[in-house]
């Protein structure tokens, strides 16, 4: 079997802006093909060899940043969009990003879609979001549990960025679940060993359920 190419560097933007109901955040609509067609998501995509920077964090800013005003019109202050995570997918597909995600405050300006790559787009608590069970990526959707814990864009600023990185694999009764680091059964893939959970079960018909010990 060949080994799978490595994953393809990329960034993320959480456009977020507080309000009387807590924080809300932008949400966009895939179109029907390509990548994660239909599905719910953030502005982002790869990093390009033009977006500048003195380090990897820099480089994916300047590309969460672009990405920002490509996809949605939207002009974000790289003084006001920090690092929030990074996400490292699973090898068990031929194209797979590993993705920095960033958190920037909304300046304002309208949400501009194409209509063909992006379908929809629309302001959200995460706890709707979370509650409507939306067509989302497990990165998205453990991203706005955190950001509902937050409340708001000024909690949201980190000193140190978690990797995530995932690993898959089943419950006894086939659930497919994937596991994160500090859940009792990521070292052994093990999905009923007892103990801590840092999880998202996640089956292909829904509903999905994050599950992470305090």
């Amino acid at each position: 079997m060949s080994e799978l190419p490595p994953a393809v560097p990329a960034a993320t933007v959480i456009v977020v802006r507080d309000t009387s109901q807590g924080v809300e955040v932008l949400l966009l609509k895939r179109s029907e093909v390509g990548a994660f067609a239909n599905y719910w998501v953030f502005p982002g995509g790869r990093i390009d060899d033009t977006d500048l920077g003195a380090d990897e964090i820099e480089r994916a800013r300047s590309a969460a940043v672009r990405e920002a005003k490509e996809e949605v019109g939207l002009v974000i202050n790289p003084e006001l969009t920090h690092p929030y995570s990074h996400w490292t997918p699973p090898a068990i597909q031929p194209r797979r990003f590993a993705t920095w995600f960033f958190v920037a405050h909304w300046g304002g300006d309208d949400v501009s879609i194409d209509g063909h790559e992006i379908v929809d787009h629309c302001w959200m608590t995460p706890e709707r979001a979370i509650a409507e069970q939306m067509l989302m990526a497990p990165p998205t959707i453990v991203t706005l549990h955190e950001l509902a814990e937050a409340g708001s864009f000024a909690a949201t600023r980190r000193t140190e960025y978690p990797r995530w990185v995932t690993r898959p694999t089943k419950s006894a009764a086939d659930v497919p679940v994937l596991l994160w680091h500090g859940d009792a059964g990521y070292e052994t893939l093990d999905a009923e060993v007892p103990g801590p959970r840092n999880r998202l079960w996640y089956p292909a018909d829904g509903p999905w359920t994050y599950e992470r010990s305090n």
